[in-house]
């Protein structure tokens, strides 16, 4: 079993080393869906150590989201305002421990995540 988790990560490793800009967002994006998931069912086992550790992570996915845009676009400047609502959704559903306002924030994240899905394929990028 160590010897196919090694595998696993080192194929996870090799992945994102070679993935492209545009595929490394993509995978973000995945990401924070997946952590985003695992914080809801923690909220719903009553497991709030598991929904604080996923939403920080997705938080964390939202911060570097942010920190990449390139304000001299002007779509920059509304996906900064998506994700800053995003954002504060997530803080808000961790202090209170809300399993709708999370699900509200997962619900923009997956519209995020299939805008970008979209750009990829009439880009044709990989």
């Amino acid at each position: 079993m160590a010897t196919y988790n090694r595998a696993a990560m080192q194929y996870q490793k090799n992945a994102v080393q070679t993935a492209s800009p545009a595929k490394l967002t993509l995978m973000l994006y995945d990401g924070a869906v997946k952590f985003s998931n695992m914080a809801i069912e923690g909220l719903h086992e009553g497991d709030l150590e598991k929904a604080h550790q996923n939403i920080i992570k997705v938080q964390k996915i939202i911060v570097e989201f942010r920190s990449t845009l390139d304000m001299k676009y002007p779509v920059a400047k509304d996906f900064d305002v998506v994700y800053d609502y995003i954002y504060r959704r997530l803080v808000e559903a961790n202090m209170k421990k809300d399993v709708e306002i999370m699900e509200e924030a997962l619900k923009y994240i997956k519209e995020m995540r299939d805008t970008w899905k979209e750009v990829m394929r009439l880009n044709n990028v990989t």
